[in-house]
């Protein structure tokens, strides 16, 4: 197996000067739970053991920094224990909260982040980046990116780019949903080409490919968020999340999050035949029975599928969730619904805009438009972003 080194690896391994910092450097550290070397040692542990740098803060981005919080939960500040460093909540119970104010950056030499994305334009951890790197912009100080894999590769990108008109926190910037990029090349399109100032340095992988996944690269997975369990978790996520915008059960609450979607009032048999004969090619759909226990219908008997990958290279989860959701909305159009209450501080629309990323999506859905159409509409655009992205990859 290719030993891969992640950005922490090499700053552990080669010292501060791959960050560009000297000796005492005061930082602000952006990590969460799967902040780790390839030991499974976590920066916070490393730092406190070794104190090769002066840590002034800690940011916890959401989810909070040991992973405690379910989603859309406020992340409480106060003093990281491990260092005895004061905590920053950048998720609390308002936009405002996502970013740190003047005062937090002030006096920092550099804010070092090590965060690892899973690779879908909804996942929130690149957009707290991209706050701390305004942030970090107007009060002068550096940003250190300490680049992680894409766990889902590299190489592909999928789905419709974000409309202006739909940016929230599940999309600040016009990504598609797989835009197959690094955290640190993520950092280098937001300066690039999103007008995000700061002075940024990215310590890039050593031994990442493009076509690799996660399990190649021998690091430890770690959950960087409650419902992230594992690599396949990160697979079907592109598509998955969509659930999160409708009235079905996306499997919080249960051991396979994203893998089971369903509701009590499906008929599980005949939605897992329907998705057999027209969902695209790469995926298996098991008739599935769960009990979720939080979250949507928690206590209850849900019914529907069980989203199981047959062929990686084939699968494509946005186009393969798209459908689910069309299937199990054309079953019974009474029960089905599209998520109302307020989704990641946006009220504005139904939650499933800010996710499809596109305001002709869910009125094309609820007429029926055939999902193999709907993907065939952005195709354009897919060119025109994977063009543009290409002078911020590094790899």
């Amino acid at each position: 197996m290719t030993r891969v080194r992640s950005g922490l690896d090499r700053w552990i391994e080669d010292g501060s000067a791959a960050l560009g910092l000297g000796p005492g450097a005061r930082i602000g550290l952006l990590a969460h739970p799967a902040s780790v070397d390839r030991r499974a040692v976590h920066v916070l542990e490393w730092i406190a053991a070794t104190r090769a740098v002066r840590l002034e803060r800690v940011f916890a981005p959401e989810h909070g920094l040991w992973g405690h919080e379910q989603d859309m939960e406020t992340v409480a500040g106060g003093v990281e224990p491990l260092t005895g460093a004061p905590l920053v909540s950048l998720y609390g119970d308002h936009p405002r909260t996502l970013r740190p104010a003047a005062s937090d950056v002030a006096g920092l030499d550099a804010i070092v982040a090590d965060l690892q994305d899973v690779g879908a334009r909804y996942y929130t951890f690149v957009y707290t980046l991209a706050y701390a790197m305004e942030a970090a912009g107007e009060a002068g100080v550096p940003v250190i990116v300490l680049d992680r894999p894409n766990p889902i590769g590299g190489e592909r990108i999928a789905g419709p780019v974000l409309e202006p008109a739909l940016r929230s926190f599940v999309g600040r910037y016009p990504l598609p949903v797989r835009h197959g990029m690094t955290p640190g090349e993520l950092a280098r399109l937001f300066r690039g080409a999103f007008g995000v100032r700061c002075e940024l340095r990215v310590v890039p992988l050593d031994g990442w490919s493009r076509s690799m996944r996660f399990e190649a690269t021998g690091l430890p997975w770690i959950p960087p968020s409650p419902n992230m369990p594992s690599p396949r978790t990160a697979e079907v996520y592109p598509g998955g999340c969509l659930v999160e915008g409708t009235n079905l059960s996306e499997g919080r609450g249960t051991t396979l999050p994203f893998e089971l979607v369903g509701a009590p009032w499906l008929d599980e048999l005949s939605l897992a035949r329907r998705l057999r004969d027209r969902a695209p090619a790469g995926a298996r759909f098991r008739a599935a029975s769960f009990r979720p226990m939080f979250q949507k219908h928690a206590g209850r008997a849900c019914r529907g599928v069980q989203v199981l990958i047959e062929d990686a290279d084939l699968f494509e989860p946005f186009a393969t969730y798209l459908t689910l959701l069309a299937e199990a909305r054309a079953a019974d159009p009474g029960s089905f619904a599209w998520r109302a209450e307020t989704y990641e501080f946006e009220s504005d629309r139904p939650a499933i805009d800010f996710l499809l990323g596109r305001t002709d999506l869910r009125p094309a859905l609820e007429q029926g438009v055939p999902v193999e159409d709907l993907v065939g509409s952005w195709r354009a655009e897919l060119e025109r972003f994977g063009e543009m992205r290409r002078e911020f990859l590094l790899y």
